[in-house]
C-alpha cells in the first residue's frame, strides 16, 4: 500500500481537483452550461484529460528533479527509493498520453491543446523552472492552456475567449515565484510583487463579471478568494522562512478552485458556480494527505 500511495504522490492528487475546476470555468466561459441540455460525455471526457495531463507533468516534476530531490526533500517517493525513476516516467508518459487521447475523444481542438499543455510542461520541468522570468511564465502558461481546455468544449470559442488564458499565466506566474523560496526561504519584494499580480487578477476577473453584468453573482467568490490567499501571503511578507513561503504556495495553488468558481459565476450561475466551490473541501481533504508541492 505504500507504493500505491507513492504512485499516487507523484501525481499531486489534490492539485488535480483544481485543474478538473480550470476546465469546468473554461466551459463556463465558451458558455457551454448555457446550451440548452448539453451533453455530459465531452465534460467528462475533458475532466478525466486534465487529470492526466496535470498529473503526467508533475510526475515528471519529480522525475526530471530526482537529483536535486535527494538533496533537499530526500522524502519524496523517488530518492526515498520507494518508486524507481523509470517506473515514475512510465506513470508520467501514461498519463499524458490519457490525456491527449481523451482531449482528441471530444474533438480535434481540444487534443491539439492537449498535446500544447503536455510540451509545455515538459519544457518546464526540464529547462522553464531554472530561468528567473521564463520559469512562471512557462508554468502559468500549462494552467492558461488548461483553461482554454474547457473552452474547446465548443471549439468556435477558444479563439474570441483565447486571451483570457492571461489571468491564470499571471496567476500561476506568482505563486512560482513564490514557491522558489520554499526550502531556502524568499524575498519580501518579490513575495510583494506576488500580492500584486494577485490583485489584478482578482480585478480582471471582477471586470469580466461586471461586463456580463454577472458582478453580484461572482463577488461572494473573489472575496473569498482573496480571504484564502492574501493573510498566507502577508505572513511570509513578514516571515519570508521556508514554513510560511510553503503555506503561501500551498493557499495559493488550492484557492484556484475559488477563482474557478467566480469563473464560473461570471459566465454560467450562481448553483454552478457552488458546485465548482464544492471541490475545495475535497482538494483540503487530499492535502492532508499529500504533498501539494
Amino acid at each position: 500500500m505504500s507504493k500505491i500511495k507513492a504512485l499516487l504522490s507523484l501525481t499531486r492528487p489534490a492539485n488535480l481537483v483544481t485543474a478538473v475546476a480550470d476546465v469546468l470555468a473554461g466551459m463556463a466561459i465558451a458558455g457551454y452550461f448555457q446550451v440548452f441540455d448539453p451533453a455530459p460525455a465531452p465534460v467528462g471526457w475533458l475532466c478525466l484529460a486534465t487529470v492526466g495531463l496535470y498529473g503526467g507533468g508533475v510526475v515528471f516534476n519529480d522525475v526530471f528533479d530526482a537529483e536535486l530531490d535527494a538533496i533537499e526533500r530526500p522524502e519524496r517517493p523517488i530518492p526515498s527509493g520507494i518508486i524507481s525513476k523509470s517506473t515514475a516516467a512510465l506513470l508520467g508518459a501514461t498519463l499524458l498520453a490519457i490525456g491527449i487521447v481523451c482531449s482528441f475523444l471530444v474533438n480535434q481542438t481540444a487534443g491539439f491543446l492537449a498535446i500544447g499543455i503536455s510540451v509545455a510542461s515538459l519544457v518546464y520541468d526540464r529547462f522553464g523552472k531554472h530561468h528567473n522570468w521564463l520559469g512562471p511564465v512557462n508554468m502559468g502558461l500549462c494552467r492558461g492552456l488548461n483553461l482554454l481546455l474547457g473552452v474547446s468544449i465548443l471549439p468556435d470559442q477558444v479563439l474570441p475567449w483565447a486571451w483570457v488564458g492571461i489571468v491564470p499565466i499571471a496567476y500561476i506566474a506568482a505563486i512560482t515565484m513564490i514557491s522558489r523560496g520554499e526550502v531556502h526561504g524568499g524575498s519580501p519584494t518579490t513575495l510583494r510583487f506576488a500580492g500584486i499580480l494577485y490583485a489584478l487578477v482578482i480585478g480582471c476577473v471582477a471586470a469580466l463579471a461586471q461586463q456580463q453584468q454577472q458582478l453580484g453573482t461572482a463577488l461572494p467568490f473573489l472575496l473569498l478568494f482573496g480571504y484564502y490567499i492574501f493573510p498566507p501571503l502577508w505572513r511570509a511578507v513578514k516571515e519570508p522562512v521556508g514554513r510560511n513561503i510553503g503555506l503561501a504556495v500551498r493557499a495559493g495553488v488550492l484557492s484556484l478552485i475559488v477563482m474557478n468558481a467566480a469563473w464560473v459565476a461570471s459566465f454560467a450561475s450562481f448553483p454552478l458556480a457552488m458546485l465548482v466551490f464544492c471541490l475545495l473541501p475535497l482538494s483540503r481533504f487530499l492535502a492532508k494527505i499529500f504533498a501539494v508541492t
